[in-house]
């Protein structure tokens, strides 16, 4: 099972040398590593270039944000299975996409997803908060559930099929496009319970309370999208999640 991983990039010298080397490490034998920078102008392309033997495809061309350039990775991608891993993030081992494979033998499984662990920017062995997602239940995006992005893994027949990121949506095209595949088409779906990516901190939705009022709206317009409608309250149960993310951790 070959499995395809798109990391989009854009001046990411400090932390992509990590990112390239996590998805090199990894045990399982068919994993394409593509790579869509959106015309650097720090160290990035010269760091990509020293592991471009494992690299299989890279592009640096300008783009239209970090969703553009995923779908730009989507519509490249030969493998059976789709992952992202974004350009300052890292696999927590080194088996993470033999399990994730060893998941996919099972013909009824369209997706999967697992933990995550936000780390910090500068110390990336230090965890700050724990994301433990647990198995879904249908209709729990209304009480404002979501996977960690990052741990979502897609065949790419259901790509193929529902399609790939709305540009439209901002920091938000992630829980779009999950929602889609998740709760609008209700995609065939596996929790693998354990830790699958470890996540820096400073995410651009939660940069600040404007970022965070912003992506509530968008939050709110990827239903709309969608044709359906969540309760009252989802969209703040959403952000609300985050807190118990800390609170398990420290607790």
């Amino acid at each position: 099972m070959r499995i395809s991983i798109i990391t989009a990039t854009y001046n990411s010298a400090r932390t992509i040398g990590e990112t390239l080397q996590s998805v090199q490490s990894q045990s399982h034998p068919d994993v394409e590593h593509i790579i869509i920078d959106g015309a650097s102008t720090d160290d990035t392309l010269a760091i990509i270039g020293q592991h471009s033997s494992f690299a299989q495809t890279m592009i640096s061309e300008p783009d239209q944000g970090i969703y553009d350039a995923m779908n730009k990775g989507i519509r490249l991608a030969t493998g059976d299975v789709i992952g992202l891993l974004n350009s300052d993030d890292v696999y927590a081992h080194a088996k993470v996409l033999e399990k994730v494979a060893a998941a996919f033998e099972h013909p009824t499984v369209d997706a999967i997803y697992g933990d995550l662990v936000y780390v910090d920017v500068n110390q990336p062995r230090r965890i700050q908060r724990s994301w433990k997602s647990g198995k879904y239940r249908p209709g729990q995006f209304k009480w404002g559930w979501m996977p960690p992005h990052p741990t979502f893994f897609v065949r790419r027949t259901i790509y193929e099929k529902l399609g790939g990121f709305n540009l439209a949506l901002g920091t938000c095209g992630d829980y779009e496009l999950m929602l889609r595949f998740i709760h609008r088409h209700q995609v065939r779906l596996s929790y693998l319970p354990e830790v699958l990516v470890r996540m820096r901190t400073g995410g651009a939705s939660n940069a600040s309370l404007l970022a965070r009022l912003r992506a509530n709206r968008n939050d709110r317009l990827a239903w709309t999208a969608n044709g359906v409608r969540p309760y009252w309250f989802t969209l703040y149960l959403k952000p609300a999640r985050k807190i118990y993310q800390f609170l398990r951790f420290w607790g």
